[in-house]
């Protein structure tokens, strides 16, 4: 039936087929989204009722319904029966299953202890350049840490940030372990998303060092770029892993 008699006889194809329709509560949920961009609505703060919602945006409540669904499901904001709806704060536990994917092998899943030895505000490379979309000139922190697990070193990673979104970061003290919440508590940035590549190296003199192992090692190289709620990278981290007695998992769906 072609469109024209579709529409003589009131059977129009569904508007979600349509190219470059956006369905409404994608509307609502990316208008949502910007208050926490924005810092309209900070880590742990109550939001208005669906009802409210409904009304200020001029939409149904089932609308609003389905966007806050879909944020909570993003871990952007959690539901709390009988008390509300709030904004997710970068608490270790969420962190823990979210972004770091690592365990032992007997099946346990923590989070790592963390220590920094090294925070240097530096002139970008071309590769740190590259993966934080940062044009010359452009200076950027390095944060270089190790990470313990079941007091042994497993970790030794570089964290690389972008010096103009993390102003005084060297009065940070110390670093926290979850540094994803020092980005949203004192910086206002939420890691929303990350993607990884991984590779197997050898430990080079360095990380064999902080490690404690020979050089030559086999490890696991994690190469993670972690996004903002707005879609700009906020953060690139190399994490080179022993993995006797630990592994990397990941669900797949």
């Amino acid at each position: 039936m072609n469109r024209s008699r579709q529409q003589a006889s009131g059977q129009v194809d569904d508007e979600t087929k349509l190219p470059g329709f956006r369905p409404l509560y994608g509307q609502v949920r990316e208008t949502l989204v910007d208050r926490l961009i924005d810092g309209s609505w900070p880590p742990g703060m109550l939001l208005p009722s669906e009802q409210q919602l409904a009304g200020e945006l001029g939409v149904s409540q089932g609308t609003v319904r389905k966007a806050l669904d879909a944020m909570a499901a993003d871990n952007l904001l959690v539901r709390q029966q009988g008390r509300g709806t709030f904004v997710a704060e970068p608490e270790d536990g969420r962190m823990l299953f979210q972004f770091f994917r690592f365990g032992s092998d007997d099946g346990a899943r923590k989070l790592p202890d963390s220590t920094v030895f090294a925070l240097k505000r530096c002139n970008a490379h071309a590769g740190e350049r590259d993966m934080l979309a940062l044009t010359a000139p452009a200076q950027v922190w390095r944060i270089d840490r190790t990470r313990e697990m079941d007091g042994r070193t497993m970790i030794v990673e570089r964290i690389t940030l972008p010096a103009d979104r993390f102003a005084n970061l060297d009065r940070v003290d110390p670093i926290p372990n979850n540094v994803y919440g020092l980005y949203s508590q004192q910086y206002g940035l939420t890691i929303a998303r990350a993607e990884e590549q991984l590779k197997a190296v050898a430990a080079n003199a360095a990380d064999a060092r902080h490690l404690d192992c020979p050089a030559g090692t086999p490890l696991l190289e994690v190469n993670r770029i972690g996004y903002g709620l707005d879609g700009t990278p906020v953060e690139w981290r190399v994490s080179r892993c022993l993995t006797d007695g630990f592994h990397y998992s990941v669900s797949l769906k």
